[in-house]
């Protein structure tokens, strides 16, 4: 178990960069996770969405609390501020990573940010299998974006952002295909500006902030007009993507810190650490103290 709190980064091992703007950046696989013993250690990004592609090999991934497996050929999505790692088989995995700012996500829809919220949305499942044709238009994709990056001939940020373009639309189009596959398909279609402001807003908030009147306030919205704008989109209703947001980082401080559970309690402002068992223990079945055993 990890006795730091969940490291921040730009890319992996470099500081935060906040200033970050139409940003994107592709480089293979080996050749970052090679000098790391083919482990990137569990971490996050602020503003920066990655695609990744596995042309070889495989491995598995940590995907906030979870663990999952990948094999080759496939593509992995990860949104910005997702905990996530890897540890891939040595030496015989490769592909590429394609990172970019939300920005340049958001300008590949229209300007209510549709195609980043969607591109979010379908990365709760990260694992994207693909075929072999869809594999290789992927992979001459990436060598052009790498090529792009790499000569830096006149246009070449254009032409970056047309590639990413094309491949996040492809990878896109199969998450969807497969979660339209699934018996427990989510809605896919695009969830719109007022819940991704209600995310950016709980994101900032969340730690002190529970109530759905702040939110719906923050919003000029009421909590009856918040509630149906959320619950049309996604299903559920705005109050449960805030419970989700704190007990998502009540499992990433069981899972990646070894700070005591009852200041993890403390610093997600419950009352007192029974009042945090209770609440974990009703999202998840279980107690904070039984989560991060069967984790540890």
């Amino acid at each position: 178990m990890a006795t730091a709190a969940l490291p921040l980064f730009h890319l992996y091992g470099d500081p935060p960069d906040d200033q970050a703007f139409d940003f994107i950046h592709i480089e293979t696989i080996a050749s970052r996770s090679s000098i790391h013993d083919w482990t990137i250690r569990a971490h996050r990004h602020r503003n920066l969405f990655q695609i990744l592609l596995i042309e070889r090999g495989g491995g598995e991934m940590t995907f906030e609390a979870a663990t999952i497996g990948f094999d080759a050929p496939c593509a992995i999505l990860v949104p910005a501020t997702v905990a996530h790692g890897f540890r891939f088989r040595p030496a015989v995995t490769d592909g590429w990573v394609m990172t970019f700012t939300e920005d340049v996500a958001e300008a590949m829809g229209d300007r209510r940010g549709e195609a980043l919220a969607r591109l979010k949305g379908l990365a709760a499942e990260p694992v994207v299998p693909l075929g072999e044709p869809e594999h290789a238009r992927l992979c001459k994709l990436a060598v052009e974006l790498h090529e792009e990056r790499f000569l830096a001939r006149a246009g070449f940020r254009i032409a970056m952002r047309g590639l990413l373009a094309l491949i996040a639309v492809e990878v896109a189009r199969l998450a969807a295909s497969r979660a339209r596959a699934s018996a427990d398909a989510i809605a896919l279609e695009p969830t719109g500006a007022t819940v991704e402001a209600l995310r950016k807003l709980v994101e900032e908030h969340f730690h002190k902030e529970r109530q759905l009147a702040f939110y719906a306030d923050k919003l000029a919205m009421t909590v009856d007009r918040l509630n149906d704008h959320v619950k049309r989109a996604t299903g559920v209703t705005a109050g449960h993507l805030i419970r989700q947001r704190v007990l998502t980082e009540a499992k990433r401080q069981l899972v990646f810190t070894s700070q005591p559970i009852h200041e993890i309690a403390y610093d997600l402002a419950f009352s007192d650490p029974s009042h945090f068992a209770r609440f974990f223990r009703k999202q998840t079945g279980t107690t904070p103290h039984e989560f991060r055993a069967a984790r540890g």
